[in-house]
């Protein structure tokens, strides 16, 4: 068994990638991906409804907060291929009210979602670290936490051991993972270059990667968060806080000087004009 967690600002981003799958680019593949995804919610604690409802709450909730700035608690679990189907539903319920218990939101809102779209079986579960009473759930320690969850959660319903996500996977199927991981930047990389040729500084930038999806976290550097709740730092794709910076200035300065060209151009075109016309004049 392998445990993943991650704290998150976002519940709609969250929920919508759980429920709906990758965004895609018109309406009828992104009811294919939901129809591959095949999420069902098979718990809901202090909380009940259909996604918009659910985001709803979570989100009414989190305002008791308002000093966290990530409510967000997204944490899976997957499942050795030789432990398919080992598990029922019950089963995977009490399991992740044992997470519950172990990282302090059993008092909380927290659903349970599985997914039949990889050839691994997993489950999701969202929770609210904010609750309507006591304090927030911490994410200090998590993955030491989560490791030692999976380890309890082996002996206790006599799973296979895993200790590293690879074990999933097959060695063709590691590439292709690292491809994923590769396509996921370049695509990010994509939007910072679309953002800096049209933003005038960092704000700017900041809103247009939020409307491309992303969440963007803006401090002494930046980092952002993808849809599928990925996360890179501005370095790790070669635009690091100080670089958007100065590729923004780089930009303007072009811009600039390709204003300035035009005009000398207009100006010269105009002169032109002005002597082909006193040319005239002078030959009649």
């Amino acid at each position: 068994m392998i445990g993943k967690i991650a704290t998150g600002k976002s519940f709609r981003g969250c929920m919508q990638y759980l429920h709906e799958g990758r965004l895609q680019e018109n309406e009828e593949l992104q009811k294919l991906e939901m129809e591959k995804k095949q999420a069902e919610v098979i718990y809901y604690n202090q909380c009940f409804g259909n996604k918009k409802e659910l985001i709803r709450q979570f989100v009414e909730v989190s305002k008791l907060n308002p000093n966290v700035s990530k409510p967000v608690f997204h944490m899976s679990i997957s499942l050795a291929h030789q432990d398919a189907n080992r598990l029922d539903r019950q089963d995977k319920a009490d399991i992740a009210a044992a997470l519950a218990q172990k990282f302090d939101f059993a008092d909380k809102q927290y659903v349970v979602i599985t997914h039949a779209d990889t050839d691994h079986e997993h489950l999701h579960i969202v929770a609210n670290r904010i609750g309507y009473d006591g304090p927030t759930a911490s994410d200090s320690n998590s993955y030491k936490r989560m490791a030692e969850f999976c380890r309890e959660m082996e002996r206790s319903y006599k799973l296979t051991p895993v200790l590293s996500p690879n074990k999933f996977l097959k060695a063709e199927q590691r590439v292709a993972q690292s491809q994923r991981v590769d396509q996921r930047k370049e695509t990010l990389k994509k939007h910072l270059g679309h953002a800096i040729k049209q933003c005038a500084n960092i704000r700017q930038v900041k809103n247009y990667m939020e409307k491309q999806g992303y969440a963007v976290e803006l401090g002494r550097g930046i980092a952002f968060t993808d849809q599928q709740q990925v996360r890179f730092k501005g370095s790790q794709v070669g635009y690091a806080l100080l670089d958007i910076e100065n590729k923004l200035k780089q930009e303007q300065m072009k811009q600039q000087q390709q204003i300035q060209q035009q005009k000398r151009q207009e100006e010269l075109l105009k002169m032109q004009q002005q002597e082909r016309k006193q040319s005239h004049g002078i030959t009649r």
